[in-house]
This record gives structure tokens, sequence and C-alpha cells, in this order.
């Protein structure tokens, strides 16, 4: 596998000039293109702009930040992007002539080792693929806003996608320090097919009057353990965004209960914003109405996601931590308001808007249990990824359970030689989770401490002492437990982004 060392981005906006500003923070070479000088200056404009905000809040130094603009050279025309370039990402109007005009210049400019990536947000990236002369070496990628400080990134494989040009793009991905979601080609992919409707619904509860933007955002903050609610979230992120997102979910999915509201088709005529006023006050039967239609959309929209197989509930739970930065992903909100109550708000608000629950979901009554341990057997090598990028993988009582258990039974096949240890996400492993000790210190269970605190040391003996030549990938923080973990293995294989 050719590793990717240099990128170009089509398109110097927003979102194609903050993925070149990641890009050249985490030492790539990249190519900022557009079609104009003008808006190649733009670009740099844009990040100039978000670097000095950041030398200000120390976060770069003005020598960093002057290393970081010499790494991004700007490019007037897709046709003189460098035929040497690993990577390319489109990003541009969200429109499929428009991009397919933009890959079919890349397909004739571009050295056939090449990967062509499209920055989509809601197109097929199966489509996109059979529109391209190298459909082997194309994927979807949807970064979140704002590419620099949004952690979370979809990768979608498209059918034709091979393992090689996948694992080289989830490796910049991984580079960029990016919490990595690899899902299947559907409409909204995993975060949007949960979110716009959501966007919507409250907009639906809006022109119902069943509260007003500021009582609806209040509930949902509560319900949600979030800072904006939904018109605020819209205001920020733009209103245009949600209709345009809406309205493709309700033509690919064939269902009318996404189409846009009038009431957010108006706003986005008239260019307006949504009127949030101060008064939050609402009685309790209308909060519970809100909070419920909310809860129960998240809840039938996610299970409907895990059933058609785009991705693991585990990996919807990190969508909505990571990318919305809410505490709590939907299957975890189910655990903490019961799996039983969950899954009657779904039925219920399935039943108005006219969908289908999986029986997975409907039929379950115990709690959701999560796994975050990856294990991947290919040649005799293991590969174990610690996968709770949205805590820095930090080491609780399940991880460390997990762990061992995994171990076990890599150490006893015959057919495995290696195990490779790696985490997800930026760091390898940041320690063990402080807040388990905060919580059992105030409890005064100092012994639930020792316990872990030794089955932990038993889970270090397992890879120390392990038959098998034991590696760790550390490519991020390995701190305290982290570095215990790395120091148990027999190799430790580092990169420009490791800190023990």
């Amino acid at each position: 596998m050719r590793p990717v060392e240099s990128v170009a981005i089509i398109g110097a906006g927003n979102m194609g000039s903050g993925i070149a500003q990641k890009s050249a923070q985490e030492q790539f070479e990249v190519q900022m293109v557009d079609r104009e000088q003008q808006w190649v200056d733009r670009g740099h404009d844009i990040i100039s702009e978000f670097l000095e905000e950041a030398v200000g809040r120390r976060i770069f130094s003005p020598a960093q930040v002057e290393g970081i603009k010499g790494r991004i050279t700007g490019v007037v025309g897709t046709e003189n992007v460098s035929p040497e370039t690993d990577l390319v990402i489109e990003a541009v109007f969200e429109d499929f002539d428009i991009k397919t005009e933009v890959f079919g210049i890349l397909d004739e400019v571009c050295d056939e080792h090449t990967i062509l990536a499209s920055n989509t947000s809601s197109l097929s990236v199966n489509a996109l693929a059979e529109a391209v002369g190298r459909p082997d070496r194309f994927v979807g990628l949807h970064f979140f806003y704002h590419p620099a400080k949004n952690r979370l990134i979809e990768v979608i494989p498209a059918k034709t996608t091979s393992s090689e040009a996948l694992a080289a793009v989830e490796q910049y991905c991984k580079t960029m320090g990016k919490v990595v979601i690899v899902c299947r080609d559907r409409p909204g992919f995993v975060v949007n097919r949960f979110f716009v409707p959501w966007l919507n619904e409250a907009c639906r509860l809006l022109e119902e009057g069943v509260g007003s933007t500021a009582q609806i955002d209040a509930v949902a903050r509560d319900a949600f353990r979030i800072g904006l609610g939904p018109f605020a979230l819209m205001n920020l992120t733009g209103s245009p965004i949600a209709l345009h997102s809406t309205d493709y979910l309700a033509a690919q999915l064939d269902t009318p209960r996404y189409l846009a509201t009038q009431s957010l088709r108006d706003l986005v005529a008239e260019g307006r914003t949504w009127d949030i006023g101060e008064d939050e006050g609402f009685s309790e039967e209308a909060a519970v109405v809100i909070r419920e239609r909310l809860l129960g959309q998240v809840f039938a929209v996610s299970s409907q996601i895990v059933a058609e197989g785009i991705c693991s509930m585990e990996d919807v739970d990190r969508g909505a931590k990571v990318g919305l930065r809410w505490a709590r992903g939907p299957f975890e909100l189910a655990n903490r308001i019961g799996v039983g109550e969950a899954v009657r708000m779904a039925s219920v608000y399935a039943e108005e808007a006219g969908l289908e629950l999986p029986k997975w979901f409907t039929g379950r009554e115990e709690s959701f249990e999560f796994s975050y341990i990856d294990v991947g057997v290919e040649d005799g090598i293991a590969t174990v990824r610690i996968n709770r990028p949205e805590a820095m993988n930090a080491l609780n009582v399940t991880v460390v359970s997990q762990l061992g258990e995994a171990l076990d039974g890599l150490n006893s096949r015959a057919d495995v030689t290696t195990i490779a240890l790696e985490g997800a996400g930026k760091a390898f492993v940041a320690g063990a989770d402080v807040k388990f000790f905060v919580d059992k210190i105030r409890a005064d269970a100092i012994q639930d401490i020792y316990d872990f605190t030794a089955h932990g040391h038993a889970v270090l003996d397992k890879l120390e002492n392990s038959p098998k030549t034991t590696i760790a990938l550390t490519t991020g923080l390995a701190l305290g437990g982290g570095l215990e973990l790395a120091l148990a293995c027999d190799y430790r294989v580092g990169t420009r982004r490791t800190q023990f």
C-alpha cells in the first residue's frame, strides 16, 4: 500500500480551506485548488484568519503557523493539479454534475496511483464512482464542519473501492487525528440520517404550535444534554443546508415525513434566520411531547441505521458524541431512560411517520451492551484496536475486561503469530478513565479501585507473557496506562504524533 503523503483539495471555500489547513497542520504537502486566483486567495485568507486566532489562544506559535502556511500551495484550475498527488479530495458544491465534471478532469491529469475522493454529505458514492474512470481508487469522505476542529469523519467506500485504496485513505484520516467511521453508502450515511430529520421534526413541532423556538430548543438541550437546540444550530450552520438535506432524504428514502416543513422553506426563501426569543418557559405537558417526539425520532432512525448494516450501534453513538458533541449517543440515551421506554417512544414516532422499525429493536427489553475492542486476523497477524476515541481510548472496567478476553482468545490461537495493538482516533491510550476513580472515591468504594487496578495488571501480563510477537502501534498519545500497555509489548512503533 502506497501511503498518502501529498494531498490536493479542489475548492477553496470554508470546507475546502479547512481540509487544506488541517492536512497542512498534520505535515502533508497540500495543493488548494479553485477556478480563479481570487477564490484561491480567499481560501488563504480564511486559513490565515483561523490560524491567527489559534496563535492568540496559544494553540500554535507564530513559527508553527508559518510552517503550516508554507505547506499549502495555491493552484488555479483543476487541470493544474500535480500528476504525482497521492490523494485528491473534491470539496465543491453538492451537485452531482459539477462533481463528475471535476473528476473527469482529474482522471485525465492524475497518475494511475492517485486516489480520488469526494467530500459529500448526501450524494451516492456508488453513483459517483461509476462516473469516474478509476472506480477502484475512489472513495467518499464526509468531513464535519469545521474540518480543523471537528474530529469526526465518515469514510464511505463504493462497491468498487479496492481494499488498498480504502486502507490508504483510512490511514490519512487517522494521521489527521480523525475519529473514523467506515460506513455503507446509504442516504445520509450515519449522522445526517438521524440528525437532519431531527432538525425538521423540531420545525414540525413549531408549526403544530407545541412550543416556540426557544421552548423547543430548551427542552432539546435538556433531553440530549447539548449546548445548542435545533433552531440555534440551524442559525449557526445554515438553514439552507438543512432544507436541502431533509428534502434529499425524503426523496431517496421515500419518506414524506422528512420533507421540509413550510416554515423552513419560507425562512430560507426569505433569507432569514430563526427568531429565538428569551422566554423558555413551558408547561410540563408540552415538554413531554417535545422530548418524546425528538427522542423517538432519533431512536427509530438509529435502529434503522444498524438494521441496514450502515454501521454498528457503537459507531452511531460515536458519530453523535464526536460529530455533534452530544453527551450521549442514541443507544446510550436508550440505556439511560430504559430500553423499553425508548422502544415505546420510537414506536409512537414510527407509526406517525410511516416508518418500519426493525424487529431486533422492537423486541428488545434489556440494555444495549457496547464493544470497544475490535479484532481482525489476516495472514497470521491479529490487529486489536481499542475503539473508544470519544474518550481518547481511556481504560475503564469494560475496556480492560474486553481487552483481556480478546488477548486470551488470540494467545490460544495457533494460526496467529503476531498481535498488533492500536488505538482509534488521535490517541493510542490516554491512560485510565479518571472519572471511574473519582466516582469510586466519592462513593468510598476503594476496593473497586483496587480490583480494577489488579485486573489491569493481569491484562498487562497477558501481553508481556504472550507467546506471540506483540507490537504497540502508538500513533498518538500513550499516557499512564497507555504507556504501560505499550511497554508490555515486544515492540513499539511511533510516528511524529506519538507522545509518551
